[in-house]
C-alpha cells in the first residue's frame, strides 16, 4: 500500500513541474524514480505530463517530454482528448505546430467520439490562419471520419462554419500533387451515417454549391438535396431552388428511371472509374524527387520525338530535287503502278530498309505516351465553387 501511495505522489509531483513547466523539477522526481514514465505509460487512459504541459501551453516542456516518451503524444485522458486536443481547446497554436513538427501524423488521432484534431478546428473554426500548415503537417487527415462517419466538411457545415468549410475546400483545390484528386471525389461526395453528403447539409443551410459534388446523391432516406429543401418553407428557400435546378438537382422522383441495361452500363463506368482513380492514386503518391525525375525524362523523350518528326534519321528530300534526265514519273508508274515514287520531296532519304510507317507509328506512340504521363505529373487546377 505505501508503494501505491509514493507513486500516487511521485506522479502527482511530476504534474505539478508538468503544470508550472519546471524541466529542472522534473528530473529531480525522475532520478528518484527512473521508471515512472513507463509506468505512466501504461495506463490506458491517464492524463500525462504532456497533457498537463500541452494544457497549460508549456512549449519547452512539453518538447522535452516529447524527446523522452512520444507515447504520450498518442494516449487519451479520461476526457478522451489527447494532448493536440487539449492545445487546440486552449489556444496554444504555436504549441500544436511543435508537436506536428515532430509527429504530423498527431493531427490525425482520434479522440472522443472519433474527433480528430481537424474536426475540432473545422467545427470551431480556432486557429483557421494555421489551418493550412497544421495540414501540410498531416494532409491524410483530411479522410479521418468521426464514429457518426463525419469528415472535417460535414463537421463545418454541421456548425455554420462556412469559413471553415472555403478553407478545406480550397485546400484541397490547391493540393493538386499529393493525392488530392482522390480526395476531391471521396472527400465531398462522403456519406455520413444518414447518407448525407456535404451537398445534402450545405443545400438545407443555405450555405455553398461545389461542382465536384454529386447533385443526384441520396441519403438513407432516399432523399436528393432537392427533396430536403423542398421539406422547408417555400418562400424561404426559393433562392436555394433556382441555385440547385442551376446545377441541375431534382428530387427522387424525378430521377430519370434506370433501366436494367443502364444500370450495368453504370456499374461498368463506375467500376472504370474506381480503377481509374485508382490508377491516378497510385501516380500522385510518388515522392517529390521521383515526381521530378520522371518528369525530366518524360520532357527529353516529347523533345526527342517531336525532333524526330520534323527531322527523321537521313532526313527528307526536299522539293527543289531534279529527277536525271529521260526519266519522268509517267515511265516509272508505267511499269510498277504501285511504286512509290522515288526521291519524292518529303519522303526519307534512308533508314536502311527500315519501313518510315513503323518509325512514324512508334515515335508517334512514344510522343503521346510521354505527354500523358507529364499531365498525371503535373499538379492541376480546377475551378470549384459557386457560393450563396
Amino acid at each position: 500500500m505505501s508503494t501505491s501511495s509514493n507513486m500516487d505522489e511521485r506522479i502527482e509531483r511530476m504534474n505539478q513541474a508538468a503544470q508550472h513547466g519546471n524541466i529542472d523539477a522534473f528530473y529531480i522526481i525522475i532520478q528518484k524514480d527512473v521508471k515512472l514514465l513507463k509506468h505512466i505509460d501504461k495506463l490506458p487512459f491517464v492524463n500525462t505530463p504532456l497533457h498537463i504541459a500541452a494544457y497549460a501551453g508549456h512549449i519547452p516542456f512539453a518538447m522535452e517530454l516529447m524527446r523522452l516518451m512520444a507515447s504520450f503524444s498518442r494516449k487519451l485522458n479520461p476526457d478522451g482528448f489527447s494532448p493536440i486536443h487539449l492545445a487546440l481547446q486552449n489556444g496554444h497554436g504555436e504549441l500544436v505546430c511543435r508537436l506536428l513538427e515532430i509527429d504530423g501524423e498527431l493531427f490525425r488521432v482520434k479522440g472522443r467520439e472519433g474527433i480528430t484534431p481537424l474536426h475540432y478546428v473545422a467545427a470551431t473554426e480556432c486557429h483557421l490562419d494555421r489551418l493550412e500548415k497544421f495540414l501540410e503537417f498531416c494532409p491524410h487527415s483530411i479522410e479521418a471520419v468521426t464514429i457518426r462517419n463525419e469528415n472535417a466538411l460535414h463537421m463545418a457545415l454541421k456548425y455554420d462554419k462556412l469559413e471553415a468549410f472555403r478553407l478545406l475546400v480550397r485546400w484541397l483545390q490547391k493540393n493538386w500533387s499529393q493525392n488530392s484528386i482522390l480526395w476531391e471525389s471521396k472527400v465531398l461526395n462522403w456519406q455520413d451515417e444518414n447518407g448525407n453528403t456535404p451537398f445534402h447539409i450545405a443545400a438545407v443551410r443555405r450555405l455553398l454549391l461545389y461542382s465536384g459534388v454529386n447533385t443526384f446523391a441520396k441519403n438513407s432516406e432516399g432523399k436528393t438535396a432537392g427533396d430536403i429543401l423542398a421539406q422547408k418553407n417555400q418562400i424561404e428557400n426559393r433562392e436555394i431552388k433556382v441555385m440547385l435546378r442551376r446545377v441541375g438537382a431534382l428530387r427522387a422522383p424525378s430521377l430519370p428511371k434506370v433501366t436494367f441495361y443502364a444500370r450495368n452500363l453504370w456499374c461498368m463506368f463506375s467500376s472504370l472509374e474506381k480503377t481509374r482513380m485508382h490508377c491516378i492514386g497510385e501516380w500522385t503518391q510518388i515522392s517529390d524527387d521521383r515526381r521530378n525525375m520522371l518528369l525530366v525524362v518524360a520532357t527529353l523523350l516529347m523533345t526527342v520525338t517531336y525532333q524526330g518528326v520534323l527531322s527523321p534519321p537521313g532526313e527528307l528530300w526536299q522539293d527543289d530535287y531534279l529527277p536525271e534526265p529521260n526519266t519522268t514519273l509517267p515511265a516509272i508508274r508505267k511499269f510498277n503502278s504501285s511504286a512509290p515514287i522515288p526521291n519524292e520531296a518529303g519522303t526519307p532519304i534512308d533508314l536502311r530498309n527500315f519501313p518510315f510507317w513503323v518509325f512514324l507509328s512508334l515515335n508517334s506512340l512514344t510522343f503521346m505516351l510521354s505527354y500523358s504521363t507529364i499531365l498525371l505529373l503535373i499538379p492541376k487546377q480546377r475551378p470549384g465553387l459557386a457560393l450563396v
